[in-house]
């Protein structure tokens, strides 16, 4: 608030004292005073409400620069009327009253909200569970007869399984802690399972696996990690170009561990590479082939951050990608 702004909303109480002054000294010009006796009384009349204002300007802006500082403290800014003071002008009483209105109002929307937004998750949950039980009972049908199963049908049947659950991670994501089991995992292992998951996609495209040996280990969560690494590999089909080849790299770098998944595909531009983790960004290549959601690499940033994993890429938007997954040694991971 500035000193201006504050005198322009007394411009009534300023107008009416200016009267007063005048009425005042035509009195005691009436009654018989002198000149100089009227402008000394005038003077210090003035004066006083000068003063007045002054500091009823200085009280005003610090209990206001207060709740500024108060509002800019919190994360939840509509809770301020819980903390705040009660104030002590009948004006500001009043606004007081109606922020303790609008705060119980919201409060009650929210909790109306996250009920529905609950009951909506559980729905979710309870239906990917059921729609896998069917996927995984046609798997194992095809299994038992490849040789009447056309071609193509266990392709379309895994991406069918994959998109389910990324359904299921996604409504999870916001909870991970409920469904997690951090204990220290082999990293190999972990990529094998990925790649495992993946075969009728990697076969179908003939691609190229090349994995590094390794025995480096990390503690993070394995079924977590091996959906991360199922979308790197679903987005490196995606936009390939020629014969795709894919190689994964385990190495330890200082305090950190790194798996690298590296391919040779049409790689991602350099204006795009920024964006890539936002949800529904698709980017050029996404664009171009219609594709792409812009949901996959969103909901690996988001579980990465939950899981204290860091996760980057680079690409020089001709000779392909590099995605790497960051464990980080002597992390304590925080449950949100």
């Amino acid at each position: 608030m500035r000193f201006l702004h504050y005198i322009k909303d007394r411009i009534p109480l300023l107008v009416w004292c200016t009267l007063s002054m005048i009425m005042l000294a035509l009195f005691l010009i009436a009654a018989g005073n002198s000149f100089d006796t009227v402008c000394v009384v005038l003077c210090f009349e003035s004066m006083v409400i000068a003063i007045y204002i002054c500091i009823s300007f200085i009280r005003r802006y610090r209990y206001l620069n207060s709740l500024l500082q108060l509002s800019d403290s919190l994360e939840e800014k509509y809770l301020i009327s819980e903390v705040m003071e009660k104030p002590v002008h009948a004006e500001d009483e009043v606004f007081y009253r109606l922020l303790k209105k609008a705060d119980k109002s919201m409060l009650e929307k929210i909790a109306e909200i996250r009920e529905e937004k609950k009951e909506y998750r559980e729905y979710i949950e309870q239906w990917v569970h059921e729609a896998k039980t069917p996927i995984t009972a046609m798997q194992l049908m095809c299994q038992n007869h490849k040789d009447r199963i056309p071609k193509g049908f266990m392709l379309e049947l895994e991406k069918l399984n994959h998109y389910v659950e990324q359904t299921l991670y996604f409504a999870r994501s916001e909870e991970t802690y409920k469904d997690y089991l951090v204990r220290e995992i082999k990293l190999e292992d972990v990529v094998h399972q990925a790649i495992l998951e993946n075969r009728q996609l990697l076969m179908q495209n003939e691609v190229q696996i090349e994995v590094q040996a390794s025995e480096l280990t990390a503690y993070t969560d394995e079924k977590w990690i091996v959906f991360i690494l199922n979308q790197l590999f679903q987005n490196a089909v995606k936009y390939k170009k020629d014969k795709l080849v894919i190689k994964i790299e385990i190495q330890q770098q200082e305090d950190k561990t790194v798996i690298s998944v590296i391919d040779n595909g049409l790689g991602i531009s350099k204006e795009d590479l920024p964006r890539i983790f936002e949800k529904g960004f698709t980017g050029q290549n996404g664009r171009k082939g219609k594709r792409a959601t812009g949901m996959g690499l969103y909901l690996c940033k988001r579980l990465c951050e939950r899981l204290q994993v860091g996760i980057d890429a680079c690409s020089d938007g001709i000779n392909g990608t590099t995605f790497r997954l960051i464990f980080y040694r002597n992390r304590l991971m925080e449950i949100r």
